[in-house]
């Protein structure tokens, strides 16, 4: 059995890549700047206890991110994990990143492709796994646009939602294994428009009536093409529509 830190161990996807490794019987180091919050305190922006947490294990699977501030937070972050895992000679690097985000010139996701160059341009042997859309993202989000009367959004734009626990799955059984580079994209069953998303989700949840929102530039277009997805690999099995029935409160806030 080996032994494993996970960072954003508490979050919707690490909590799973948390608990699928201890049911394998490893011993897992959750990292997190609260005391009690995980079983090893850091922080990952000064670099404060990274490399003690880091000392000793075998592979870091690095799920935190942070899509809510600005700046380059997600890439400062990741060169922390970086420095510590070659101090350390961690054996794999794991980093959860996002399908298509070096074809979409969305902020963000220039952020996780600029983490993705970090690590890929290291000495740390490491796997960058790619997924589609988190069924619980696009939740939260229906759970916040249904407060309102009406809601005008990009009806157009395509998805390929997949749960955060299979995406999780999939990280722990990369972290026990070799590295290897980039492994294949993870994507949900199906790749819907957010009209049929909406249409699904209505079925089970009151949202209020949804209204196009004709979106110019180069992001819109790009998930209209749905760059954001990859038919070719739908890993996932849980379909939008089982999702939906289960989903009851927004994973993001229950989180906070």
């Amino acid at each position: 059995m080996g032994t494993f830190l996970v960072t954003g161990g508490t979050g919707v996807l690490g909590r799973v890549v948390v608990e699928r490794l201890r049911e394998g019987g490893h011993e897992v180091r959750v990292l997190s700047r609260r005391a009690g919050a995980g079983t090893h305190v850091g922080d990952l922006e000064s670099g404060a206890g990274v490399v003690e947490a880091a000392a000793g294990v075998d592979a870091i699977a690095h799920a935190a991110s942070n899509s809510r501030r600005f700046g380059n937070t997600d890439v400062a972050q990741t060169d922390t994990v970086i420095r510590a895992a070659a101090e350390t000679g961690v054996g794999n690097l794991v980093y959860i990143s996002i399908v298509g985000i070096d074809r979409i010139p969305f902020r963000y996701y220039r952020n996780k492709l600029a983490c993705e160059q970090r690590i890929a341009e290291s000495d740390v042997p490491h796997t960058i796994l790619r997924a589609t859309q988190f069924h619980e993202l696009i939740a939260s989000a229906l759970l916040i646009t249904g407060r309102l009367p009406i809601t005008p959004l990009p009806l157009d734009f395509r998805f390929q939602p997949v749960a955060a626990a299979e995406v999780a799955v999939r990280a722990a059984e990369l972290a026990v294994g070799s590295p290897l580079g980039f492994a294949p994209d993870f994507g949900g069953p199906q790749v819907l428009t957010l009209r049929e998303l909406i249409d699904i989700w209505r079925q089970v949840h009151p949202h209020p009536r949804a209204v196009p929102m004709p979106l110019p530039g180069r992001i819109a277009k790009s998930f209209r093409a749905g760059f954001n997805t990859c038919p070719d690999h739908a890993e996932g099995t849980l379909s939008w529509s089982d999702y939906a029935r289960t989903a009851t409160v927004d994973p993001y806030a229950a989180k906070k």
